[in-house]
C-alpha cells in the first residue's frame, strides 16, 4: 500500500507541477519573440506620439499612431523591446496610470490585439470606428495576471 500511496503522491505532484509551469510560463521571461513588421507603403502622417516607460516590467521604443494614406489608422511600435510573457496583450488606455485590472475596468480600454513579439518593430490596426480622443496611452498588458507590463503615454504630434 506504501508504493501505490508514493506513485499517486508523485503523480499528483508531477501534475500539479506542470499546471504551475503552464500557467507561469517562466520560461517566457529569457525567451525573446523578435517581429520585424514593415511600415505599409506609400504616406502616413503620425497623430499621436509617446515613448515607453516601465510599469511592472522594463519597456522601451516608440508607440505611434499613424493615419495611413488610404485613411486606415495602425498603431506602429519601433524600436520596442519589453519582457516577454503569457498572455501579452496591447490595450490603447483611458489613462496613462492605469496598473491593475480595476484601474483597467475603470478608465476604459480598447484591445488592439495580441502581442506579436517582445523584441521588434510591429503594426497593430486601429478600428475605423475608434474613437482616438478617448484615449491616452498605449499599454502591454498581461490579460492572465491583469498586469500593465509597460506603457506609452500619446500626446498629439504639432504639424509645422
Amino acid at each position: 500500500m506504501r508504493k501505490t500511496t508514493y506513485w499517486l503522491l508523485a503523480a499528483a505532484g508531477l501534475v500539479a507541477l506542470v499546471a504551475v509551469w503552464y500557467y507561469f510560463r517562466p520560461e517566457r521571461a529569457f525567451i525573446d519573440r523578435p517581429v520585424n513588421d514593415a511600415l505599409p507603403a506609400g504616406e502616413a502622417a503620425v497623430l499621436l506620439s509617446g515613448e515607453f516607460s516601465p510599469r511592472a516590467h522594463d519597456g522601451r521604443g516608440l508607440a505611434q499612431v499613424l493615419q495611413l494614406a488610404d485613411g486606415r489608422r495602425l498603431l506602429r511600435l519601433t524600436r520596442f523591446a519589453t519582457l516577454n510573457g503569457p498572455d501579452l496583450q496591447v490595450y490603447l488606455l483611458g489613462r496613462s496610470d492605469v496598473a491593475g485590472r480595476a484601474d483597467l475596468e475603470q478608465v476604459g480600454y480598447a484591445p488592439l490585439g495580441a502581442l506579436k513579439g517582445n523584441v521588434g518593430d510591429q503594426n497593430y490596426a486601429i478600428p475605423a470606428d475608434l474613437d482616438l480622443a478617448r484615449y491616452a496611452a498605449v499599454a502591454v498588458w498581461c490579460r492572465r495576471f491583469g498586469v500593465n507590463f509597460t506603457t506609452a503615454p500619446l500626446a498629439a504630434v504639432v504639424r509645422p
